[in-house]
């Protein structure tokens, strides 16, 4: 049994009650998720899993057996930045950054699903595009939250990193 974190493969632990959260900053020391509510109220605990954001505090390890998981670390580096990396730093879309990398990896499955077409509580017509707005990423990030007051420069980054997509 194994899962495979940000393109490497990862033994299942033997324990069941050990959470995917704890299992990343814990064991793999991938430091990157970060413990907020730990109930799934914050988002600052999200990642990837499939491509699809998920709350690793709400998600159990050995529930990940067989599937792919990428954190904030396998998003981008240093050398080689993610996208929303970039545009955040460039919007300020960060002050303490301890919800940083929950938002991006919450914004990155947030734009496969619009550019997917799955519409959202605002989407004014679900027979249409999905159009990114800055109604549309607000609803979409709702569960993300920033205590910081950073949610201009969050959703102006968002909307950056999708109208390059789009171009």
């Amino acid at each position: 049994m194994a899962i495979r974190i940000n393109g490497t493969d990862v033994a299942v632990p033997d324990d069941a009650r050990v959470s995917l959260l704890d299992l990343l900053r814990e064991r793999l020391h991938l430091t990157g998720s970060k413990v907020g509510c730990n109930q799934g109220a914050c988002g600052a605990c999200t990642i990837l899993v499939d491509g699809e954001r998920a709350l690793s505090c709400l998600t159990l390890a050995v529930q990940m057996d067989g599937r792919s998981v990428t954190t904030i670390e396998g998003l981008g580096s240093a050398e080689d930045p993610h996208a929303l990396q970039t545009a955040f730093i460039e919007h300020d879309g960060f002050q303490c950054g301890y919800c940083t990398p929950g938002q991006i990896c919450a914004a990155a499955a947030m734009l496969r699903e619009i550019e997917a077409g799955v519409p959202s509580y605002v989407t004014p017509d679900l027979t249409a595009p999905v159009l990114v707005s800055r109604e549309e990423v607000r609803e979409r990030m709702s569960g993300n939250l920033c205590r910081c007051g950073a949610h201009n420069g969050i959703v102006d980054a968002i909307l950056q990193v999708a109208a390059e997509r789009a171009a």
